[in-house]
C-alpha cells in the first residue's frame, strides 16, 4: 500500500515525563515507529493472539490488518460499514462499531460477519463508537452522534447519547447513562469494580465537556457516581485503555497521555499526528499501537495489557 508519510522510528524520543511515576513506563532509546500511513482518520485498533492487529480506516470505509512477523500491512475488509472502534471478545471473535449501517457486528471464528445489535427498543442507535467487553460477556458501547449512518422511513434514533450495554446471547440491550453529552472512549477498571467513559462534547458545543469519567459499577450492572476523572490537557481525549498495574492511556491531540489512579498526569507519548485511539499488543504485550489521523505507530513501553 502507497505511504503518506516516511515510514520508521521518529527522530524525537517518544516519552514526555511529567511525574517520577511515569518513568518506569518508559524504555531506553524508545521511539515511537510509524508503521503505516496513507489513511485519512485512522480508529479502533485491536490485538489478535495470533501476530496481528485490526484497525479501521474510516472515511476510506476499511479496516486494515499489520502482520508482526513480515511487518506487512494489508486491507482487512472492505467495505467496512464505516467501521469505528473494534475489540477482541475472550473467544477472540472480532467486535466491530459500523458507524454507517450504525449497528454493532461480530467476526465469527468462522468468518461470518453477525449483527448483535442494531436498535434500543426499537428505535435505530445513533453511531456505536467505541465499545468493551467485560468478564462477565456483557459488551459495553457508546453511541454519540458522529457518523450516523441514513435512517430507513419508518425508523427514528434514540433519544440522547448514551452508552448501552449489550448482553449477546440474549441480544438485549439496556441504556446504562442519562447525562452524557457524546461518549466516546470507555474502558473498565482492572478489577471492573468501576467504569471510566470519555465525553467529548465540546466537539459539537462550546461549552460541551471535555474530560474523562468514572461511574461505579453496582452488581446488578447499574452505573453509580460519575465524578470527572480527569480534565483533557489537549482538546478531546478519545480513545483510552488501562495497562496491568492500574494506570489509564488515552488518546490525544499530541499522542497518548497516561493517568495514574490519582487522575494525576504523570506523563506522555508523543506523536507527530492526533492520536484518535490506542492498545497493548505485540508478543509480550508490551507494545502501544496508535491509530493516529493518517498512521499507524508502535511505541515501546515498560507496561503491559492486563
Amino acid at each position: 500500500m502507497m505511504s503518506a508519510a516516511p515510514l520508521g522510528p521518529l527522530d524525537a524520543a517518544a516519552y514526555e515525563v511529567l511525574d517520577p511515576r511515569f518513568a518506569p513506563c518508559t524504555v531506553t532509546d524508545g521511539r515511537a515507529e510509524r508503521l503505516w500511513s496513507g489513511g485519512k482518520w485512522t480508529e479502533g485498533p485491536a490485538w489478535f493472539d495470533a501476530g496481528f492487529l485490526v484497525w479501521s480506516d474510516i472515511p476510506n470505509d476499511r479496516m486494515l490488518r499489520w502482520d508482526e512477523a513480515t511487518n506487512a500491512t494489508s486491507l482487512f475488509r472492505h467495505p467496512s460499514h464505516g467501521a469505528n472502534g473494534n475489540t477482541i471478545d475472550r473467544v477472540g471473535r472480532l467486535i466491530t462499531c459500523e458507524g454507517l449501517t450504525r449497528q454493532v457486528t461480530r467476526t465469527e471464528l468462522s468468518g461470518e460477519i453477525i449483527t448483535l445489535a442494531s436498535h434500543y427498543k426499537a428505535q435505530r442507535l445513533r453511531a456505536p463508537n467505541d465499545i468493551v467487553e467485560k468478564s462477565d460477556g456483557t459488551i459495553w458501547l457508546t453511541d454519540p452522534s458522529y457518523g450516523s449512518g441514513p435512517l430507513g422511513e419508518s425508523e427514528t434514533e434514540v433519544a440522547g447519547c448514551n452508552v448501552y450495554r449489550l448482553d449477546p446471547v440474549s441480544r438485549e440491550v439496556r441504556q446504562m447513562t442519562q447525562d452524557m453529552v457524546m461518549p466516546n472512549g470507555l474502558a473498565f477498571s482492572l478489577d471492573e469494580s468501576q467504569l471510566y467513559i470519555v465525553d467529548t462534547g465540546s466537539t459539537n458545543f462550546a461549552d460541551g465537556p471535555n474530560h474523562i469519567r468514572r461511574f461505579g459499577v453496582s452488581s446488578d450492572h447499574t452505573l453509580t457516581g460519575g465524578e470527572v476523572f480527569a480534565e483533557s490537557a489537549a482538546k478531546q481525549f478519545d480513545g483510552i485503555r488501562f495497562d496491568s498495574q492500574g494506570r489509564l492511556w488515552c488518546a490525544a491531540e499530541d499522542g497518548a497521555h497516561c493517568y495514574a489512579s490519582d487522575g494525576t498526569l504523570i506523563g506522555k507519548v508523543k506523536l507527530p499526528e492526533r492520536a484518535a485511539n490506542l492498545c497493548f499488543g505485540g508478543r509480550e504485550g508490551n507494545t502501544l499501537f496508535l491509530t493516529a489521523t493518517t498512521s499507524l505507530y508502535r511505541v515501546p513501553v515498560n507496561a503491559r495489557r492486563p
